[in-house]
């Protein structure tokens, strides 16, 4: 079989010029990066200011497997999709961190043929907007042991500091460090972390920022520790801010690119979803609303996670409402979610999986009843995409359109985008344009007056399942200094498992009965937002047993191989 690479290397891209005067951008509002790649200048949304807005459509998930159930072939190729019904249409994705795409699970251009291309780019360096953003958060934490090696003029306690250092590997040798050793002149010696750069704060900040002065602004208020007295200590502060913003000055700018099949593809920012918001930028929408009648964006993981942040974050700050959300499922999933299976990532799957079943996707139907209801539960209409494989049956198929039904959404259709591109998923691009056509209730989940304790629980209840919430002592002290702070405003971006509707991985279906436990709440308070801590998580990957950064090599053309 062609592998994705092969398929990417082998199509016939447009000059990226080309699609951008297609899609309406002015030669001067471009800065090229070689033929296939440019950044937009945000000049663009003052030209187009006045300009209606086109419909905004997200693609969300059912709880996933370990292996994904093809969101982002989803979002590319119903981007196709629409264009081909005769809808201007784009998507906005994320960038990936190059974290997964050398671990465990490759890179995220899609797949088959729903693809963004150049590939190779896509998921490896690409503009360096990662490393932009990797180097303005160390430029940070530098200032921050610099302040105290040279006497500590602003009496930070160095046992609050809680500014890491960022590398885009996963690397789990550097979750907990020491640094500063090698005498007086080598700085402060204490403990340290590392994170992989899209855990970054800084990142957040470029996701969610609507300008530059914006984004200076924000960068300024990032907290990194507290004085002996209890105060917060800023990178403004630290005189940092002014620096970090001008190495983001270009990454700001979003990218654009194109699919497979020529349809222009903004690509910006990569905070993960299950520890962060996990969505594309704030300013690719907005500029892609300006541009298409139709932009398809993609939020991380099930839509108890990246969906709710899309509608409670993300869209409070992009002040745009989602007229539509495309929630993505795969029979093999749903079987999990029965308790029957169990998929490992890294490991084959269970062959009882490819027999027909239609009782275990039955069983496994409460997950994706309880996300349909997650969508319904903010206003927005839902269709389901049933992303098809070969080895799936149509007595099952039957199951999973009856539950959607019974769960409210307005269709469940299936996809084959990944196997046919844009011709896959038609019919999946007629039901999507009927949905928004309806009348759409936006209204977020909870109100940012509400105390911190209200809106958590409010989002474990109703979205998770859970029947209550407890809080760690710590995360009690935490609550009563935030608000003393009159951080308790801020909106609420639960870092829990991506892996269940709760807080533990192990719970699959629709978990009943469950307590939350809040073990910690941390303040990104340029990101804007507070962050309850559920379980264990942690915000440094891992590599395998086999990376698949092993496949990956470069031939004696050039060539990057192995890329997946």
């Amino acid at each position: 079989m062609i592998s994705d690479l092969e398929i990417a290397q082998s199509s016939q891209l447009k000059p990226i010029t080309e699609v951008a005067s297609e899609l309406g951008i002015q030669e001067d509002e471009l800065d090229l990066y070689g033929k296939n790649k440019a950044k937009i200048h945000l000049s663009i949304l003052e030209r187009l200011k006045d300009k209606p807005d086109g419909r905004y459509v997200d693609v969300t998930a059912i709880t996933p497997t370990p292996l994904g159930e093809g969101k982002t072939v989803t979002t590319i190729g119903l981007s196709m999709s629409l264009n081909r019904i005769g809808k201007k249409s784009l998507c906005a994705i994320r960038q990936p961190s190059m974290g997964p795409t050398f671990g465990i699970k490759g890179g995220a251009a899609g797949g088959g043929y729903s693809q963004v291309v150049p590939m190779e780019d896509f998921n490896l360096h690409f503009t360096g907007d990662i490393h932009a953003v990797g180097a303005a958060h160390n430029l940070l934490a530098a200032f921050i042991d610099n302040s105290i090696h040279h006497g500590n003029p602003l009496n930070m306690d160095p046992f609050s500091i809680s500014w890491p250092r960022v590398v885009d590997i996963s690397d789990r040798s550097l979750r907990q460090t020491v640094i500063g050793l090698g005498g007086k002149s080598s700085g402060f010696p204490r403990e340290a972390s590392w994170d992989i750069t899209v855990a970054s704060e800084v990142m957040a900040i470029l996701g969610l920022t609507t300008g530059l002065q914006d984004l200076r602004k924000r960068l300024g208020k990032i907290v990194v520790a507290f004085t002996r007295d209890k105060k917060p200590v800023t990178a403004e502060d630290l005189k940092a801010a002014g620096a970090m913003a001008v190495l983001l000055k270009d990454a700001i700018k979003p990218n654009l690119v194109q699919t497979l099949e020529n349809t222009p593809a903004l690509v910006h920012a990569g905070p993960f979803a299950n520890i962060a918001h996990g969505n594309s930028s704030v300013l690719a929408d907005r500029i892609g609303l300006k541009l298409a009648d139709y932009v398809v964006t993609e939020s991380g993981f099930g839509a108890d996670i990246g969906a709710e942040k899309c509608f409670n974050i993300k869209c409070r700050n992009m002040r745009v409402k989602p007229c539509a959300a495309v929630l993505v499922a795969t029979v093999r999933a749903l079987k999990m979610h029965s308790g029957r299976f169990k998929v490992v990532a890294g490991k084959p799957l269970d062959p009882q999986l490819f027999e027909t079943d239609p009782r275990s996707v039955e069983e496994g139907c409460g997950n994706l009843m309880k996300q349909i209801e997650n969508v319904r539960i903010h206003g927005v209409p839902v269709v389901v995409a049933i992303n098809r494989f070969d080895q799936d049956h149509e007595e099952e198929l039957d199951v999973i359109r009856r539950k959607s039904e019974e769960a409210g959404a307005e269709a469940a259709v299936e996809s084959h985008l990944w196997a046919q591109g844009g011709k896959g998923g038609e019919e999946l691009a007629r039901a999507v344009a009927e949905a928004v056509d309806k009348p759409c209730g936006f209204k977020f989940l909870y109100s940012l007056h509400w105390p911190i304790e209200k809106k958590v629980e409010t989002i474990a209840l109703r979205i998770y399942g859970a029947r209550d919430v407890e809080y760690s002592p710590k995360a009690r002290k935490q609550m009563k200094r935030y608000t003393e702070l009159g951080w308790d405003k801020f909106p609420i971006c639960v870092a829990k498992t991506h892996l269940s509707l709760s807080h533990d991985p192990k719970l699959k279906g629709r978990p009943e009965g469950f307590t939350v436990y809040v073990r910690e709440i941390r303040a990104s308070v340029g990101a804007g937002f507070l962050y309850p801590l559920l379980g264990t998580m942690t915000t440094m990957p891992g590599l395998p047993s086999e990376p698949a950064g092993q496949r990956i090599d470069i031939d004696e053309k050039g060539d990057v191989t192995g890329l997946s």
